[in-house]
């Protein structure tokens, strides 16, 4: 993988990662892949940056014959993207409102071992500034966040001791931080301040050498962009930003694919990477510096591959542990990192392929599970699916793993993540890829082909992967096409054997349709186009659900269900679940929505 060597520079990196051999714009003048690596800095300041990285100090390499430079911040920054009113009124209540949790904040066990990692990364991470900051004045909010600030520093005052200093956190809290100085350093003690200043400057020199370790990107990357803000907002600052920049646009490259997608395929590291590097942005801003360029054609990059990951009505689909991430949120994120930035339909790295039609929305999964350094509790979700028409969802994932600890309980954490829990098949009542304990994948998906071709003005997307055919001798293959005019979706799920046959004995298999919230299921069909049933939409329409094993014993069935929302907060759906077996010689099911009116 690409890491920073002592003097800052970068060493080689893997295949599907952004490499300094990609480089700049194809021909369409659309941005590719940028050379990554390091600016290209002159005699001075490259050797100012391998000296920094080696443990000299600033002062010494800016400053070497003069007196310390009085700490305090340079530059007030704005915030690029106001955070959440309702959570900031419930801070200004005393209630932290995280994922659908509420949490005392003078009850709060801020040393805690066992909080759940949205719920850390939250309180640590001060992610809950920004939405401080969206619920009043300065003068009514300072004192919130600084009566918090003083409880969290009483048990967390000493550098890099307990939970609280795990790198990412301290990197996002560093940032944070320095972005919303105001809320923190606006109080009438004196004392306080410059205490906090100190220890502000201390974090941000631990993290100046944590950095050089090997850490998940989702650890790494606030690191590293808490490291260039200092840089750029603390006094002596130039040698620790050419380190950080270094260092930050070395691991984007590590943590992402050729075509912007991260490599941990999570929907939700997207949005808050691009958050970060936005605030990272305004940092330079505020100091009324211009960003090396290769951040901003990141952004360019990570926006289209997240927007196609978008509903009819604008928000997230629920992918790998995520939550439906609501479409003012997602607008303002896209306004603020790349206005013109378009949906990116076929991305073979990020794994999510696209169907859009007039109102209608498809989201295909076409990629094995990200690995477990790229993401902790990744879900078993290889050719599961997503289907929506204008405001309604009709097909979705039941999503939210990745807020297991907050509203929605750590008890279904794994059957969060399992393949059942997806709009996908499942055969011999296991997972395409097993689901183990403390966020772990076992052996499964190794290999998935994708093909997107064109019927009779349809677009079909052809996709299998191979991971029952070391159980079971099968391979699933699923193909989707949707209609010109959106009102119907076909689909077609294959089991076809590995060589010439599967295993000896029944394969028994079932499909999974989890359906939007508000759907209710009407009378059950028949007749020769396949048994189904009627869908009624909240508002009104009418769909009509059918299946046909062509030659297969179907049995088809309603069951519960759970969808995590925007929110958090687990919500009761029913699925319609498609069984029956094949032989040996494997067999094929196919399947449709359409809308009737």
């Amino acid at each position: 993988m690409n890491a920073t060597r002592d003097d800052g520079g970068l060493v080689e990196s893997p295949a599907n990662a952004v490499t300094a051999a990609t480089i700049g714009a194809d021909l369409s003048g659309e941005p590719t892949l940028a050379d990554i690596s390091p600016p290209r800095l002159g005699m001075i300041d490259g050797a100012m940056r391998f000296l920094y990285a080696r443990g000299v100090p600033a002062r010494n390499l800016v400053r070497p014959f003069h007196k310390p430079s009085r700490l305090r911040l340079l530059a007030t920054v704005d915030e690029p993207l106001p955070g959440e009113r309702a959570a900031g009124m419930a801070l200004r209540a005393g209630h932290f409102l995280i994922a659908g949790k509420r949490i005392g904040t003078d009850t709060a066990d801020y040393a805690s071992t066992a909080l759940a990692p949205p719920v850390a990364r939250a309180i640590h991470g001060y992610t809950w500034l920004a939405d401080l900051e969206a619920a009043g004045t300065r003068d009514k909010v300072a004192s919130v966040s600084e009566d918090i600030l003083r409880r969290w520093l009483l048990v967390n005052g000493e550098i890099g001791e307990g939970p609280a200093w795990d790198v990412g956190y301290t990197g996002l809290r560093v940032l944070n931080w320095l972005v919303h100085a105001p809320l923190i350093l606006s109080g009438s003690d004196r004392a306080f301040r410059a205490s906090m200043l100190k220890h502000i400057a201390k974090s941000a020199l631990w993290l100046d050498r944590q950095a050089a370790r090997s850490l998940p990107s989702r650890e790494i990357l606030p690191a590293w962009a808490a490291i260039t803000a200092a840089g750029l907002l603390l006094p002596d600052g130039k040698p620790r930003r050419l380190y950080g920049e270094a260092g930050l646009i070395a691991a984007l490259g590590d943590a992402m694919g050729e075509d912007g997608g991260l490599l941990s395929r999570s929907p939700v590291e997207q949005v808050d990477t691009i958050t970060l590097l936005l605030r990272l942005i305004a940092c330079y801003r505020a100091c009324r510096r211009d960003p090396p360029e290769q951040i901003q054609v990141m952004l360019s990059l990570m926006t289209p591959a997240l927007l196609s990951l978008t509903h009819a009505d604008g928000s997230l689909g629920s992918w790998q542990g995520g939550v439906p991430i609501l479409p003012e949120r997602v607008a303002m994120l896209v306004e603020a990192a790349e206005p013109r930035a378009r949906p990116l339909h076929d991305a073979q790295h990020w794994g999510y392929h696209r169907l859009h039609a007039r109102q209608s929305v498809v989201q295909f999964d076409a990629a094995p599970p990200p690995g477990a350094r790229e993401a902790r509790g990744a879900c078993a979700s290889t050719l599961a699916f997503e289907f929506s028409h204008r405001d309604q969802r009709i097909v979705v994932n039941c999503g939210g793993a990745a807020l297991a600890g907050a509203a929605v309980p750590r008890r279904i954490e794994d059957g969060l993540r399992s393949s059942a829990a997806h709009s996908t098949l499942t055969l011999g009542d296991a997972d395409s890829t097993p689901v183990e304990p403390q966020g772990k994948l076992g052996s499964g998906v190794k290999a998935v082909t994708f093909d997107r071709s064109h019927d009779g003005g349809r677009t079909v997307l052809t996709a299998s992967h191979d991971g029952y055919a070391a159980r079971h001798g099968l391979y699933h293959e699923r193909s989707l096409a949707l209609s010109p005019d959106g009102t119907a979706l076909d689909g077609e799920d294959r089991l076809m054997p590995r060589g010439r046959k599967a295993k000896r004995g029944e394969h028994g298999f079932a499909i999974h349709f989890h359906l939007g919230q508000g759907i209710e299921i009407g009378h059950e069909l028949s007749g020769d186009s396949g048994r189904g049933w009627a869908l009624a939409m909240p508002e009104g329409g009418y769909w009509q659900f059918r299946a046909d094993g062509e030659g297969l014993a179907l049995n088809m069935a309603v069951e519960e269900s759970l969808w995590i929302d925007a929110g958090g907060h687990p919500r009761q759906i029913r699925q319609l679940i498609v069984t029956g077996q094949v032989g040996r010689e494997g067999g094929k099911i196919g399947w449709s929505f359409r809308r009737m009116g």
